[in-house]
């Protein structure tokens, strides 16, 4: 991922501030539609984009769709840090929003508060970056403003429990993210506390994601060797 330049955190900085002052409330969970997708299920390519990064094959429409991180998952590093290939870990959709959860190498990462940037590295037992996409499942436009609060369990444990916070990337687009990591391999639960988007809006999404609304999904985790 590329460090973020100075005039790329002042654009991020409307993102983060208004993701950042949002209050995140447990209740007003809603029943909805789950699909999960087996861990491992590279996602298809739709296009090209430019730019690349040691070890990794950089294609796809700039949402992290069709991104190879260097093809086999055995013995691939990027700058050191072994490579994950990147693949839909869920998917969920509630009033017409799409979420979808994936996951992909973790890389430093640049936070900008306003005022001053923090460099976050990748701990040394990271399994992987994980990305939250909110969008319009009707124009596929991503959904902003918002926040994500991302809770893992195994066998009814917690193991991760984290922000995921508002990202730019010119590679994914712009996701909700942080990095995970799993006590391995093994089946997981992933609860997913989305907060309204706070911000203002034309008419036609007048009427939806108005209160905090949970998902939970489930899949499968088998780490790189």
């Amino acid at each position: 991922m590329s460090t973020i330049s100075r005039g790329r955190g002042r654009l991020g900085a409307a993102t983060v501030g208004a993701a950042m002052c949002m209050a995140v409330a447990g209740c007003g969970a809603s029943s909805v539609k789950i699909t999960s997708v087996p861990a491992g299920t590279t996602v298809p390519a739709a296009g090209s984009a430019s730019g690349s990064m040691p070890g990794m094959d950089m294609s796809g429409d700039g949402s992290g769709s069709g991104m190879n991180m260097g093809g086999s998952s055995k013995g691939v590093t990027a700058g050191g840090i072994k490579a994950v290939p990147t693949q839909t870990l869920a998917t969920a959709s509630w009033q017409d929003m799409m979420i979808s959860a994936r996951a992909m190498t973790a890389v430093p990462f640049v936070i900008f508060n306003g005022t001053h940037e923090r460099t976050v590295k990748p701990p040394k037992d990271v399994s992987f970056h994980m990305m939250i996409m909110l969008s319009d499942a009707r124009t596929k436009v991503p959904i902003p403003y918002a926040s994500v609060w991302a809770t893992i369990r195994k066998a009814g444990k917690i193991v991760y429990d984290e922000r995921q916070w508002p990202m730019l990337s010119e590679y994914m687009g712009p996701h909700y993210g942080n990095d995970v990591a799993l006590p391995g391999a093994g089946s997981y639960q992933l609860s997913l506390l989305i907060s309204p988007p706070v911000s203002a809006r034309h008419m036609e999404y007048d009427h939806v994601w108005l209160k905090p609304h949970t998902v939970t999904m489930s899949f499968d985790w088998k780490p790189t060797t």
